[in-house]
């Protein structure tokens, strides 16, 4: 189990609807897009931040290793606007407004990871996915999608056996064995994953598969209380944004 999945299973929210979570990360993420990138996605970034590591209970180091990787891809994003193809200064050159285009990108789209982290870190896939039947979304595809999810996690413990097998037996000695052991480790997992994924399809043929995969999911209800806190909070950073922008000069 991946360790953002496994924090879902165990969040303070776990037993909460999709939809109220729904409403404040990805209402967080929707204000962080379109709100001024100063005040507006600076506040949404705080508020998520404070929200993870407050009621919704996420342990900082856990929080860090999930949100460094699209970390790493809105500071990647960004940079490129700093420098300027073509024009009197040279080939490449600075841009004249580069760090300010460049900041107000990285606090968008950081604090819209946040909103999305915040959903992640409180809802497993296993209490969304079979919800989605409901909300008119075709059962194949949530089928496919809970299918899909399953072979991951198959795959990633399969990949993670092999590199144990390879290191005990010296496989990442030197950098010949590292590329041989490499070359081993896809070769094995591509046909494990096969394996895999037709022994389930045998499996499923024998428990009279029918083309709709039926699972139990956790009784819950949409809280009215909740997803109108979280209506307020969001009309609230949304209107705290507009009015520190005027102030701004």
């Amino acid at each position: 189990m991946l360790p953002i999945d496994a924090a879902a299973h165990s969040s303070r929210w776990r037993r909460r609807h999709p939809v109220d979570k729904a409403v404040l990360g990805l209402g967080l993420t929707v204000l962080a897009i379109s709100l001024p990138p100063w005040p507006g996605a600076a506040l949404v970034l705080l508020t998520a931040l404070g929200v993870l590591l407050g009621p919704a209970g996420v342990p900082g180091r856990r929080l860090w290793r999930a949100y460094r990787v699209p970390l790493g891809f809105c500071v990647t994003g960004a940079l490129p606007l700093l420098v300027q193809v073509g024009g009197p200064d040279g080939f490449v050159s600075w841009a004249d407004d580069g760090p300010l285009r460049a900041g107000e990108l990285l606090l968008r789209t950081s604090a819209a990871s946040l909103g999305v982290l915040l959903f992640a870190f409180t809802t497993p896939m296993s209490d969304l996915l079979p919800r989605l039947v409901k909300a008119g979304v075709p059962a194949p595809l949530v089928d496919v999608a809970l299918v899909t999810y399953r072979m991951s996690f198959l795959l990633l413990d399969s990949v993670r056996r092999i590199r144990e097998a390879q290191a005990a037996r010296l496989g990442h000695t030197t950098r010949a064995a590292t590329w041989r052991s490499l070359g081993g480790l896809g070769a094995t997992a591509f046909v494990r994953s096969f394996d895999r994924a037709a022994r389930l399809q045998v499996g499923l043929a024998g428990r009279g598969y029918d083309g709709t995969l039926r699972v139990l999911v956790p009784e819950a209800r949409i809280s009215v209380r909740f997803t109108a806190a979280s209506a307020l909070l969001l009309v609230a950073l949304a209107a705290l944004a507009l009015v520190l922008e005027g102030q701004v000069p």
